[in-house]
């Protein structure tokens, strides 16, 4: 049943996946309690225009996609500046950017083809060794950042207001912030695909606040839905003849709804509980 580990290319998959599968939690969490999960839709986007753009030049797609949604990042948040009581709308006018601008470099360099279908549904014979390099390297460093910043991302995303008062750099922590997300949906797009990888970031968060107690139970309780959903969605995917992107996000329905139902019939999670333990932190 599982001899298919012993070929590289699954092995690479494996690994690849098990990188996204703790650095979309790891920003997830923070999305999720901010309200701000269409971030991740909208950085899919603009990945799909960095994909596009790489196919168009010439230049290795990850690569250009990490420069693009790093771009996008930081124009993101000149716009969230500019429109501050319109955070939505700055989100809005980035993914129509995105989108637009991916559909002209695919038409003008004619992309429809099994490369561009790889990035757009995930793919486990795709992921080259230089491909596993990169997303090992940018998840090194996004995972570093954030164990760097985790008490004031924590702080804002519970109040940004009263965040500031206590003189934390709320806008370099944000732009910090939006661009370690952009950089872990270009990494995580090649095993789950770019019309997917907010799914990953987003869906298991949420699975986990319906049963997390705490905000590290729920933390914890993410990275777990999320290793299950990619190594199973990976081994059905091989199995299957299917993209891992889907199998892997349905996985993560399935978990998101047993959560719903484990937290009915036991009463318990709940984003309530997460705000009372930082309360807790914040009065002590």
């Amino acid at each position: 049943m599982f001899d298919f580990l012993a070929y590289t290319f699954m092995q690479r998959a494996f690994m690849a996946g098990i990188i996204a599968a703790i650095l979309c939690p790891t920003i997830g969490v923070y999305l999720v309690l901010r309200r701000l999960s269409m971030i991740g839709e909208m950085f899919a986007h603009v990945s799909l225009a960095g994909v596009a753009l790489g196919i168009f030049t010439g230049i290795y797609p990850l690569v250009s996609a990490l420069g693009l949604s790093l771009l996008a990042a930081a124009l993101l948040e000149a716009l969230r500046r500019t429109y501050r009581m319109f955070a939505d709308l700055a989100i809005a006018i980035m993914i129509s950017a995105g989108i637009s601008l991916a559909v002209i470099l695919i038409s003008l360099s004619r992309a429809f083809n099994a490369d561009l279908f790889s990035y757009l549904f995930g793919s486990v014979i795709a992921i080259t060794a230089n491909d596993l390099k990169l997303v090992a390297a940018v998840g090194a460093v996004v995972l570093a950042l954030v164990i760097l910043l985790r008490k004031e991302l924590f702080y804002i995303a519970f109040d940004e207001e009263a965040a500031r008062a206590a003189g934390i750099p709320v806008d370099l922590v944000n732009s910090l912030f939006v661009a370690a997300t952009a950089l872990t949906i270009a990494v995580s797009m090649r095993v789950v695909g770019i019309l997917l990888v907010s799914s990953l970031i987003t869906v298991p968060v949420a699975a986990a606040l319906q049963v997390g107690r705490s905000f590290r139970q729920t933390v914890f309780l993410s990275y777990v839905y999320a290793l299950v959903a990619v190594l199973s969605g990976l081994f059905i995917s091989y199995h299957a003849d299917l993209a891992p992107g889907g199998s892997i996000v349905m996985v993560c329905i399935i978990l998101f709804v047993v959560s719903i139902g484990i937290r009915k019939v036991a009463g318990i999670g709940g984003r309530h509980r997460v705000e009372a333990e930082f309360a807790g932190c914040v009065e002590g």
